[in-house]
C-alpha cells in the first residue's frame, strides 16, 4: 500500500509540475479563429504547416532530433563555452543621441539600432527566467542588460518564435516602452496574450510591405523569407519565420533572422540594390542541421550575394546551442572580411557602433 501511495504522490507531483510548465504564459495560447484564418490563407501554409521556398529537412543526413541532441549533450571538450567571462560593455542607452545612426548588440540575436532618430529593437532576450533558464544559459559576463536599460522603442522586430528570439519575460517588461511591433504570421497571438495592444502590432507574411509616413519621412518595412522553421513546444511550423528589410531616412537595413543558405540573398540584392547594413546569422551551426542555420562556407556566399556596405554577424557569443567552439563564428567572420575586403562592424557586446 505504501508503494502505491508513493507512486500516486510522485505521479501527482509530476502532473502538477507538467501543468505548471505547460500553462506558463511563455508558451503562449491556442491561436484564435482570426489567427488561424489568416495563417491558412497564406500561400506559404500548406497541408497544415508553413513551408520554406525550397525543400528543407530540419536534420540532414542520417541524423534525427534525438541523435543531434545526444551528440550535443555528450560532446567532449570542444570549447563550446568560454573559460573566462566574455568582455562586454555596459552602455547607458538612455543617454544615446537621437542624431546619429548607431547599433548596440546585446549578444546572440538581440540588438538595438537607430536610423534617422528612429529606434528598432530586434529579438530581445534580456531577462532569462523560467522556463527559458531550463534551455538557455548565458555565458559569464554577457548577461548585463535588462529591459529597464532599454530606452523607448519605436519598433520592436520579432523574426520568429524560438525561445532565443521571442522571450516572454523580456517582452513583458518592455511592454510600456514599445510603440509598435512587427512580426511574422502567428506571432501576434503571443504579443497580445502578453499584453500588447492589437492596434500596435503589424503581423506580416513574406513579401508583405508595411508603410508609415511620419513628419513626411516614409518608413517602409518589407517582410522577406528565410530558410528556417518554427516550434515552441509540440506545434511545428505553425507560425512563420522571416527576415525584414527596413528602409528609412535614405538608408536600408536588413534584419536577417535565422536561416540556412539559399538564393534569397541574391534576390534581395537584385530587388533592393545597395544595403547600408545587414545583420546576418553566424553561429549555432552544425552539419547535422546545415539547411536551417548558416554554415561558415555559406556565410561567405550570403555576404557575397547580398553585397551590403556593412555586415554585422549575430547568433553567437552568448549561448552554446551547437558543438563548435564559442570563438569560431567571430574567427570565421574576420577571415571572410579580410579575404573579401568586407566592412565587418564587429564589436564587443554593449559597444555603440556608428555606421
Amino acid at each position: 500500500m505504501r508503494v502505491l501511495i508513493t507512486i500516486a504522490v510522485v505521479a501527482a507531483v509530476l502532473c502538477a509540475t507538467a501543468a505548471i510548465i505547460l500553462f506558463h504564459p511563455a508558451f503562449g495560447r491556442r491561436p484564435t479563429k482570426q489567427t488561424k484564418a489568416k495563417i491558412e490563407a497564406s500561400p506559404n501554409y500548406r497541408d497544415g504547416r508553413f513551408h520554406n521556398i525550397l525543400p528543407t529537412p530540419q536534420f540532414t543526413g542520417e541524423t534525427n532530433f534525438f541523435a543531434a541532441m545526444w551528440g550535443f549533450l555528450t560532446a567532449g571538450d570542444t570549447n563550446k563555452t568560454p573559460v573566462q567571462p566574455v568582455h562586454a560593455i555596459k552602455t547607458d542607452l538612455h543617454s544615446l543621441s537621437r542624431e546619429d545612426d548607431w547599433l548596440v548588440w546585446f549578444g546572440h540575436s538581440s540588438y538595438l539600432f537607430q536610423i534617422g532618430g528612429k529606434r528598432f529593437l530586434v529579438d530581445p532576450l534580456l531577462k532569462p527566467e523560467f522556463p527559458v533558464t531550463m534551455m538557455l544559459r548565458p555565458f559569464a559576463g554577457t548577461d548585463i542588460y535588462r529591459p529597464n536599460d532599454i530606452p523607448a522603442i519605436d519598433y520592436l522586430i520579432i523574426t520568429h518564435e524560438h525561445w532565443d528570439h521571442l522571450d516572454y519575460a523580456t517582452l513583458r517588461d518592455l511592454r510600456g516602452k514599445v510603440r509598435y511591433a512587427v512580426c511574422p504570421l502567428g506571432i501576434a497571438d503571443y504579443l497580445e496574450y502578453w499584453g500588447y495592444s492589437p492596434d500596435r502590432i503589424t503581423e506580416m507574411d513574406w513579401q508583405d510591405v508595411y508603410k508609415q509616413d511620419e513628419n513626411k519621412d516614409s518608413l517602409v518595412i518589407t517582410c522577406l523569407p528565410t530558410r528556417h522553421f518554427s516550434n515552441r513546444l509540440f506545434r511545428s511550423n505553425q507560425t512563420l519565420w522571416a527576415s525584414f528589410m527596413i528602409e528609412y531616412n535614405g538608408r536600408k537595413i536588413y534584419v536577417g533572422g535565422d536561416g540556412g543558405y539559399d538564393n534569397r540573398f541574391k534576390d534581395i540584392h537584385k530587388r533592393f540594390g545597395e544595403i547600408d547594413l545587414a545583420f546576418l546569422e553566424n553561429g549555432q551551426y552544425n552539419k547535422d542541421w546545415a539547411y536551417i542555420h548558416t554554415m561558415p562556407s555559406d556565410l561567405e556566399n550570403a555576404i557575397s550575394d547580398l553585397n551590403a556596405k556593412n555586415i554585422f554577424t549575430v547568433h553567437h557569443d552568448k549561448f552554446a546551442l551547437a558543438r563548435h567552439a564559442w570563438t569560431e563564428p567571430d574567427s570565421v567572420a574576420h577571415d571572410i572580411a579580410a579575404r573579401k575586403h568586407i566592412s565587418l562592424l564587429d564589436a564587443p557586446i554593449g559597444t555603440v557602433v556608428k555606421f
